[in-house]
């Protein structure tokens, strides 16, 4: 049986910033060169008048042009944005975004401090270029993108409940789109670049702990981040589940689902669901992930001379499973 327990403060203190003191990046992390600027591409194309402004704008911006909105340089290209960029629908969402998010400083210095982890970790990194963008929630763009060279912040999306226009989603979804939820949703999605993967293990422990080492890398390099920010939780949900760790745990292995294969099983645990009521009607959707988590931080503590870098290289799920000694017991 699944409850529900008021220990929240105890929780967010333990789980969350943890206080200034433990937000300070170390000497030698503090001292990596990094330097973000984020460019505001919706300002510069929806304040063009005229059809030539949209055309210097994509000659200006050309990897933005390339790799992001996919589209060639020309007339009907040109002409298609234009009026787009005088839609007052998007209009609506371009001003709703600057007043969301204001001048972006303090999500420049989350992506630098986190860039600096990784550099620091990963000396070979080349730092991408940083845009943000209105996308009329999908019409020009998606809520995030990632590559080597670009990343881009679809503010549109991460507007919050007060925004006129949201996307099309179901609540629970629709959780995930809050402003201090979209850095770590995009650190979420660069962790696939480091995050080594094993195609021929299946089972869901298998999912669980890949999954795992993704939140972790994300806790790595945002280390002032909540955890009911990276999972997109609520802080009652992340209270509830801890508290109630052993009985989750004992769900897995009276079950014996482990080493299930089966997809459908296995997306159960895994996949996107309001809920999980095959542990509690209560309990959230995804909890396997969240369960993998804990076994990749258990590894972690137990194995301190284990770097990030070693940890994301790891494909033998069984090994930190094994190692981690990951073992909840039920409360009374």
């Amino acid at each position: 049986m699944y409850y529900r327990f008021f220990i929240l403060a105890v929780l967010i203190f333990t789980f969350g910033c943890g206080g200034d003191k433990s937000c300070e990046l170390p000497d030698e992390i503090a001292d990596v060169p990094v330097d973000v600027e984020i460019g505001r591409m919706e300002k510069a194309l929806f304040s063009a008048k005229s059809e030539a402004e949209v055309a210097a704008f994509l000659e200006e911006n050309p990897l933005f042009m390339q790799k992001y909105l996919q589209i060639p340089n020309d007339a009907e290209q040109v002409k298609a944005l234009y009026e787009l960029s005088t839609n007052a629908a998007l209009d609506s969402l371009v001003l709703q975004s600057e007043e969301a998010f204001g001048d972006m400083k303090v999500q420049e210095q989350q992506l630098e401090r986190a860039f600096k982890v990784i550099k620091y970790h990963y000396p070979e990194y080349h730092v991408p270029q940083v845009k943000t963008f209105v996308t009329g929630l999908g019409s020009l763009g998606n809520d995030l993108f990632v590559s080597d060279s670009l990343l881009v912040l679809g503010l549109d999306y991460f507007i919050g409940p007060k925004a006129r226009y949201r996307p099309q989603a179901y609540d629970y979804i629709l959780a995930r789109y809050q402003p201090e939820k979209m850095v770590p949703a995009a650190m979420l999605l660069l962790s696939n670049r480091f995050n080594k993967t094993n195609a021929a293990d299946r089972t869901l422990l298998g999912e669980m702990v890949s999954m795992g080492k993704a939140y972790y890398f994300v806790q790595s390099v945002l280390p002032c981040t909540p955890d009911s920010l990276i999972i997109s939780y609520t802080d009652q949900q992340i209270a509830d589940i801890f508290h109630n760790e052993g009985r989750i745990w004992a769900h897995f292995l009276e079950k014996e689902l482990l080493f299930e294969k089966s997809p459908f099983v296995v997306n159960k645990y895994i996949g996107e669901r309001p809920n999980t009521p095959e542990v509690d009607a209560s309990a959230p959707g995804r909890i396997g992930t969240w369960v993998g988590w804990q076994i990749v931080r258990h590894y972690m503590q137990r194995n301190p001379d284990v770097s990030l870098p070693e940890l994301m290289a790891e494909t033998d799920y069984r090994k930190i499973f094994n190692e981690s000694k990951y073992k909840p017991e039920k409360k009374r």
